[in-house]
């Protein structure tokens, strides 16, 4: 079957890296990291494995990162290559292991890629998954298949960027006929960031601060509406589509820049702004938290500027290695910074349910606000199209962009 593969190769990544930013098209081309490949399809590896034969796979953020060279290094030595990349899927079960009694062959499901010690047949468990944190398990090294920290990463389970890969049950959610294959795709961001809301969530009456509304930022807010918080939203969208998404999708105030960032900060909260001899202004107040969801240096900064003492920046997209970003504001603010990373277990409403369960229930109402997110889809073969689409989404009126296999 095709599939589009990574393969581990230091010259490419560093080739890449240093000339892919200035023409992008190099990421995808002869000497990059990536491949349209004819791969055997895996083989399942356990009784408690189920074979999906996918439908709608997304392009996420993170694997543009490892594409383009561009991320931190810090994941590197949890993933196994060659990988086939795509965690983002909505699909069919076409096989079950002996064990699986919960799905059948022809059942919708998404998957929740997260290769936690119970998918990787470890028992005793390690901390996080006994609490349920299975995004943070701590032993992605180890157990029955591959390292790698999710699907999508690991070379034993294959990916959504093919015509089929494997999971284990435990990863499998089924798929209501109430939701669209363009809705389901959007699960696993959209639990990323009911995580975040829910990690993070404001007081209703407090003001926060949305940064970037590419696919998690427009999500975020999506999020934060759909738990029920009734905060004040402000968020920085480049485009104007991306705009536009974001009013339909909860925010109350949106500008397109930095400069008008703070000064709606500003305004909005009655903080004071100074600016020093060199660099940004200091501000004085702002508003209670702030979603990060780009992760640059320069993001990570105005959030830490931008939000008041002793609030909240919540860091939703991938970061980097951020330099440049100065520290005194965490100190002096008596900032908390949250990292929130995928998703797990959550409290919410004096329930303990699992974030892609939640996130299922609450896409039912959602889901038609959503659906105009996935803006393009491509099939396999024109894979260096639809990854150069992704990388430029914003520009292009795009917010998400996915694989169609139903087809294939």
């Amino acid at each position: 079957m095709e599939a589009v593969q990574y393969i581990k190769s230091v010259p490419r990544y560093l080739f890449v890296r240093a000339l892919g930013g200035r023409w992008p098209f190099l990421s995808t081309g002869a000497l990059s990291c990536i491949r349209l490949a004819e791969v055997t399809p895996p083989a399942l590896p356990g009784d408690s494995w189920v074979r999906i034969r996918t439908r709608l796979s997304g392009i996420c953020g993170s694997d543009l990162s490892t594409i383009r060279a561009k991320g931190s290094p810090y994941f590197s030595p949890m993933t196994s290559c060659p990988f086939v990349f795509g965690h983002e899927v909505v699909g069919d079960v076409s096989e079950v292991g002996a064990a699986v009694s919960e799905f059948v062959a022809g059942d919708r499901v998404i998957l929740e890629p997260a290769l936690c010690c119970i998918v990787r047949g470890i028992d005793p468990v390690c901390d996080s998954c006994r609490d349920g944190a299975y995004g943070n398990c701590e032993r992605i090294m180890h157990g029955d298949i591959a390292p790698g920290i999710q699907t999508g990463y690991c070379r034993d389970t294959g990916g959504g960027w093919s015509e089929e890969f494997v999971a284990h049950a435990h990863q499998l959610h089924k798929v209501s006929d109430a939701l669209s294959d363009e809705e389901a795709v959007l699960i696993e961001p959209f639990s990323c960031c009911v995580h975040a809301a829910i990690a993070a969530r404001p007081v209703d009456g407090d003001t926060v601060l949305v940064i970037g509304c590419g696919t998690i930022g427009l999500l975020t807010i999506a999020a934060l509406r759909a738990i029920g918080s009734r905060c004040r939203i402000l968020a920085v969208a480049r485009y104007g589509h991306q705009q536009d998404l974001a009013r339909n999708l909860g925010a109350d105030e949106v500008v397109s820049n930095r400069k008008e960032m703070y000064e709606l900060v500003r305004t909005e909260t009655g903080a004071e702004s100074y600016q020093p001899e060199i660099g940004k202004p200091t501000v004085i107040g702002g508003v209670h938290g702030t979603f990060d969801c780009v992760g640059t240096a320069e993001t990570i900064d105005d959030s830490l500027r931008l939000t008041r003492s002793h609030g909240t920046v919540a860091i939703v997209g991938m970061p980097g290695i951020p330099s440049g970003v100065d520290w005194t504001t965490i100190w002096y603010k008596e900032l908390r910074v949250q990292g929130t990373y995928a998703y797990g277990t959550e409290h919410f409403e004096d329930e303990q349910v699992r974030t892609f369960a939640l996130a299922l229930r609450l896409l039912e109402e959602y889901g038609p606000l959503l659906k105009p997110l996935v803006s393009q889809t491509y099939p396999l073969s024109r894979y260096r199209a639809a990854i150069q689409n992704a990388i430029q989404a914003g520009r292009m009126g795009a917010v998400k962009v996915a694989f169609d296999l139903r087809t294939a």
